[in-house]
Formats: structure tokens, sequence, C-alpha cells
């Protein structure tokens, strides 16, 4: 739609709000119209496509026949809009509610519905509905991304529109073309799932996500109906935990540290407290406990050359298929770098007309509830620049009733840069929630589990604040929590409560903390000293963000990494500020970062947001290429090797000359006789 066609939208929204009677076409295409449409016929399919869009937003247009309204109507048809279409129903919350709500909300800053909740967010905060309340103190839980599998599958999900991909069967290893009408997504078990109905199969089948080996294709021609009363909590109750299962390994000596803590098996204990294991050709033997042969193939992969898979062969298999497709990928001629602008810019997705009336719709009843805001606030509320906030103004005072005269339309005046409106038109109320919009609350409600009280949520009590924002949210849903039932993420509550409520208290109190700590990158435990800043996660792991005294910088730790935590008798120093990034970085650029341009396919597209990328440019065959900072890289043979062919290093030439013989090596130790089969 084209910006004219944004404000014909709003008048025609605004003239049939504000009738009583109902207007025919006739005074429509005169009055609202202005004769855009060429005769009767070209103006009926304007009409007609108008009604459908604004159906979308949730106005149901009522008709009223009258055979004696006018002549010149040939349906003798008027049309209306009930003042109280589509409106958000009142929902007020206490400070206690409202900082659940924010916590609930914050989970999808950078995943699949972080978009919807901002925008329900900002619906309650127009009605006046949430009370003055911040989250606590230092606290950002988050969802990790689950990759563009998972946004195609929402969108189809809403359309109601089957869908295609490629699948890795897990039953054969094999590839397999799959159509599916898509009933919900859960997540159980670390692993995201797809629930519907397998059409070339004709029954209901469970897909993960991480097995989908190509981009999900909507088929917008077709639709289809889901299961009455469906419900991906009782359909991911059925799924059974994976048997317990023993990964046979080699380790390099004195690597892998964290690995061999995990080790058991009945070894002899070392010195440390560690496994003593059995050695061949040099190398260490464990055995380690696991339930996910994916799960662990993709960490045991990133070990590349330093363990080698002994058993189970499906986990075997899985680490060779890995390192084989990385090897692949990284082989392959490098393509030419090129981006699109010569500053760095970041990705989105392109602002349509849509988005403009949307956001309309929800800045109208903001104003009024907000009278007096500086008009830079109004913009940052909305996620969106100044020039594009003025943009929405002059077209929102350039609209209102068909007569035009200056009472009859929008009221808004910024001088001196801060916004008034002196008349709505009835668009004083925000609409309803979306499903999107009401899946996004209600799901991230769910998926808060104990992290409020954990958080220190005062007032009223926080499992019972949990469940009335709950009743209040489903009330003021009604059918649009129908999305809400087809989707579920798991607990983002964390499994180190003590340690988190060590760090929280250190937070609220202003207290340093000394800790024992596990560096994976470097295999060697440490004693610090450290600030406490805050806290965030992305599902269920969680980090803390602190002033390491020790190094004199901002590190961030991992919680299930901390082998003891304890405050250290001594206060915070000034040396150290929590970032202001929103959510929280996993890293921090510095000066002496080396920029690293990757690769990435359609399925590891979302690792440019997961590492910051400062510049991306698209692909043709879906995939991006995206120039990243890194601090230390080192490591970065273990990003490729783990994400099995969805990422490589174009440049510089010699970090992509040392992933390939990383690789390279890894692979040889599966070839050599001794080694048995790769699977």
């Amino acid at each position: 739609m084209s910006a004219s066609r944004t404000e014909r939208l709003l008048n025609l929204l605004l003239a049939l709000l504000n009738t009583k009677v109902g207007l025919s076409r006739a005074v429509l295409r005169e009055k609202v119209y202005h004769g855009s449409a060429e005769n009767d016929a070209a103006f009926g399919r304007m009409f007609e496509r108008d009604k459908v869009d604004l159906k979308q937003f949730g106005f149901e247009i009522e008709t009223l026949m009258d055979t004696g309204f006018g002549s010149d109507d040939p349906a003798s048809t008027r049309y209306r809009i009930g003042k109280d279409s589509n409106r958000l129903p009142e929902v007020r919350l206490t400070p206690a509610e409202s900082t659940v709500l924010l916590l609930a909300a914050q989970l999808w800053e950078r995943a699949a519905l972080g978009s919807a909740a901002a925008n329900a967010v900002r619906k309650l905060q127009a009605a006046g509905g949430i009370s003055d309340a911040e989250p606590p103190a230092g606290v950002q839980p988050r969802i990790k991304p689950a990759g563009q599998a998972f946004d195609d599958v929402v969108a189809a999900m809403h359309g109601r529109h089957p869908v295609s991909f490629g699948y890795l069967a897990g039953s054969t290893g094999k590839e397999e073309r799959r159509e599916v009408e898509p009933w919900g997504l859960g997540s159980r078990f670390g692993q995201w799932y797809l629930v519907g109905l397998d059409r070339g199969r004709g029954a209901k089948r469970f897909y993960r996500l991480s097995r989908m080996t190509t981009a999900v294709s909507i088929l917008n021609g077709n639709s289809f109906e889901p299961p009455a009363g469906f419900d991906i909590r009782q359909e991911l109750d059925t799924l059974h935990e994976l048997p317990l299962q023993e990964a046979r390994l080699y380790v390099e000596p004195g690597r892998l540290l964290a690995l061999r803590k995990r080790a058991g098996g009945g070894q002899a204990a070392d010195q440390e407290g560690q496994p003593e294991a059995a050695s061949m050709n040099g190398r260490d033997g464990l055995t380690v406990a696991f339930r996910d042969p994916d799960q662990l193939a993709e960490e045991l992969a990133s070990y590349g050359p330093h363990v080698r898979v002994e058993g189970p062969a499906e986990l075997r298999a899985a680490v060779v298929r890995r390192l084989e497709a990385a090897a692949a990928f990284t082989a392959a001629p490098a393509i030419p770098v090129t981006f699109p602008d010569a500053v760095p810019v970041a990705r989105a997705r392109k602002r349509t007309s849509e988005d403009q009336l949307a956001r309309m719709l929800q800045l109208v009843p903001f104003l009024v509830h907000h009278q007096g805001l500086h008009i830079q606030e109004v913009a940052d509320r909305f996620g969106i620049s100044r020039k594009a906030l003025i943009d929405d103004l002059k077209i929102l005072i350039c609209s209102g009733l068909p007569e035009g005269y200056p009472d009859d339309l929008l009221d808004i005046q910024w001088e001196n840069d801060h916004v008034y409106i002196t008349e709505h038109l009835d668009l004083n109320r925000p609409v309803r929630f979306s499903e999107e919009e009401a899946a996004a609350l209600l799901t991230g409600l769910a998926m808060l589990g104990d992290l409020p009280a954990l958080a220190g949520v005062s007032g009223d009590d926080a499992g019972s604040a949990l469940e009335s924002v709950t009743i209040k949210l489903a009330g003021a849903a009604g059918e649009a929590g129908r999305l809400a039932h087809a989707v579920a993420g798991a607990s983002v509550a964390p499994e180190q409560s003590q340690a988190f409520a060590t760090i929280t208290q250190a937070l609220r109190e202003g207290s340093q903390l000394r800790l024992r700590y596990l560096s994976t990158q470097r295999d060697e435990v440490s004693e610090r000293d450290v600030d406490p800043l805050r806290l965030f996660s992305l599902d269920n792991t969680w980090y803390f963000e602190a002033y390491c005294h020790s190094k004199s910088g901002m590190r961030n730790f991992r919680l299930d990494r901390i082998e003891s935590l304890e405050p250290n008798g001594r206060p915070v120093s000034a040396s150290g500020t929590p970032g202001t990034d929103v959510p929280a970085r996993l890293f921090t650029p510095g000066d002496d970062d080396v920029l690293v341009v990757l690769e990435l396919t359609r399925q590891g597209s979302g690792l440019a947001d997961d590492y910051y990328a400062e510049r991306t440019a698209p692909l043709p065959d879906g995939g991006l290429l995206a120039e990243v900072r890194f601090g230390n890289t080192d490591w970065l043979p273990m990003l490729v090797s783990q994400h099995g062919g969805a990422a490589r290093i174009i440049d510089p030439a010699e970090l992509r000359a040392e992933s390939l013989a990383w690789l390279q090596s890894a692979l040889t130790q599966y070839e050599s006789p001794s080694s048995g089969r790769a699977g």
C-alpha cells in the first residue's frame, strides 16, 4: 500500500466509526475516495479490498439494508463500524502484575513474536492499563532466537496455511520432503517441535526444527482448519524423554575440562576429583551420559580434533555428518564480498503501509493518555525515527470525517517538540490484541515459571501476580488467544536458583562477589572478584554481566559454569557500569577486535543477530553475508564446525584456511583403520 492508501483507509475507518445510520457507497465514493476510482466498477473493487484490509485489523463492517435510503445506491446498502468494534477491553494491572507482564514481554525482544509483544505492551500503555513499573533491577530474561523456520511456521499457523520443508528423518537418517498442516509449535527437552498433520502420511507427526534441512515454504494457495480444542502443551506431554545412553569418547590430555566434569562410568578419580580415564594413543577415554544424540553431536563437533567419538554409532554418525558438511561448505569457492552500504546498517524487516496504519491505531490512544510527551520520547516508545513519527502525524492531522470541516479532523499539535492531541474522533481506545500479540504475552507468561519470585517481584505475591495477570490478559484477548494454545516454550526460570538468588541479592545491596569459574574457551578454572551489574538469559541459560577486577574489564559469566560463588565482604567499586544495550549483549566490542566476514545459509542466518553483525548483505539463495567483530578468533573453527555447514569464514583468508585445517584434522581421526566406520 502507498501512503495515500494508508490515508484513505484511515479516513474510511473514521467515517464508518462516526456514523450511526451508516453511509452508502455513493457517499463514501464522493466523500472518502474523492474520485480516485475511474468508474463504479473500479470503485467497487477498491472498496471491497479496503473492507478486507480493515477486517485484517479486526474491524467488522456492518451492512444495513434500507430500500428507501437512496436511488443512487443500486444495492440500497449502508455501512458502518460499531464504536466498540475491535476495541481492547479495559485491563487494569497492579504494579506487581505490570512488572510480571514486562518480564514476559522482554522474553521475545530478539526472537520471533518480538514486535508483537512490544505492540501488545504499547496497546496496554495506550489504554492506561499498565501501572508505572519497571522490571526487577538488572534482570533481563530472553528467548533464544529459534531461527527463520520458527518465524515462518508462526506466520503459516496464523494464516492457517500448510508448509513444506526438507527434513532429516531420525529413523532413517535420510532427507525427505514433508508437507505439513502446522497445528502448533512447542519446546520440550531443549528442542523446538512442530506438531501437525503430515499430508503425505495422513497422520499427526512431530518435527524438530533443528532437523529441517531446507527453508520452510508457506503454501499460501492452500488452507486448513486445526483440530478443535488443540493444545500444544497437551501434545508435548505425550512426548517421552529419550533413553539415557553413554557416549564413549577419547579426549586429548588436559583438554575439555567442561566435558571431563560430566564424565562418569565408574572410573577411578584422580587427585582433582575427575574420573581416571583409560588411555588410547595417548588420549583419555571418557564416558559421558546423554539422551539426545543431535544435541551432544553439536557440542562434540565443536571440539573438532580434540575429541574422537567411538560410540554409539548414531552419535558418531551425527558428529561426522556435521564435520563433513562444515568442511564441504568451507572448502567451496569463496564468493565476492560486497555490502550494499558504506556504513554499518542494521538488518530489519521492510516496513509496509500496513505497519504504518497499525502503528497509527496505537499512536492516537497513546497520545490521548500521554499528553505532552517529547516527540523523540514518543518515537523511541514506538521504535521508529523522529522523521517517521512526524510523517505519521502529518497523515493523521489530514484525516477525519467525510465533510472535512476543521472540527471533523484529528487535532494534534507538536509545537516546541511536545505532542498534544485534542480531538481523537473515537480512536482513543486501542484495537484488540492480534493473535500474534496475544500469543506473545500469554506464552511468555507461561514460560516465566518461578522467575518472578526468584527475581524479587514485590507487592502482590509473585505467584498470584503471575496467575492474575494471565487471567486478565486471556480475558482481554478473547478469540485472539487461539494462537497462544498453539505456541509453548520451556520455562526460563534458572536451574541454578541459589546462584541466581546470590547475584540478585548482591545487585540489590551493591556488594562484590567472589567466584570460581570454568572458562570453556580457555579450558581453565580461575578465581575472580567481580562487581555484578545485571542478569540476563537465553532460554533457561542464564548469564550475569560484571566488572571483573582480575581482568580489569567487563565480562559475562554463565551461571552453569560457576563452581562457587559468595560475597567477598566489599562493596562494588565505581569501575564498571551496566551496558545500555537492551537486551544485554553476550559480546562487547573492543578496539582490538578482528572484523570477520561470515557466509551464512538461510538456516544459519540467525547467527548474524546472535553475534551482532555490523553489516549484512542478502544472498540470492536466501543466505547472508555478515561482518562481525570478534575479540578472540581462536575459537572460530569451533563455531564453524558446531553449525555443520550453516556458517563459514570468507575473510580473513587465513582464518578460513585455519578453520578448514581444523575440520580436516577432525575428520582424519575417523578415517584411520583403527577408528572404525564413520557411521
